[in-house]
């Protein structure tokens, strides 16, 4: 008996001790995300070419946006209380659509782009 609870001890402090997780996987935008330096075309643009635009550009937008353009800065601003919705998951068209959320840091510009007034710069 007190062979197998030796054995259990050893095995567990092997298991143990080869449990080893980066900083980077368990906190993926830690010290990444650039919210003092948030812009129009910094921020917002890339966002927008990169995660919206094939669904709700001018081309796209009647056969697979549902007719929303997200194209220009007029086109975002009218529409940045429903895209917060939508990116955030807690609207009625969690965007993007049939995939996860976008990546923390991204979300995060966003609402402080349209807290900080939704500058055109």
């Amino acid at each position: 008996m007190k062979r197998l609870l030796f054995a259990s001890l050893i095995i567990s402090a092997i298991v143990a001790s080869c449990y080893y997780d980066s900083e980077e996987s368990l906190y993926p935008d830690l010290g990444s995300c650039d919210t003092l330096n948030v812009s129009y075309s910094g921020s917002i643009v890339p966002l927008m070419d990169n995660n919206c635009l094939s669904c709700h550009s001018n081309k796209t937008a009647a056969s697979k946006g549902n007719d929303l353009r997200l194209q220009n800065y007029a086109d975002i601003v009218a529409n940045q209380d429903a895209i917060i919705a939508s990116i955030n998951h807690t609207g009625k068209n969690p965007m993007p659509k049939n995939t996860a959320k976008l990546k923390t840091c991204l979300i995060q510009q966003f609402e402080i782009w349209a807290a900080d007034g939704s500058p055109d710069n």
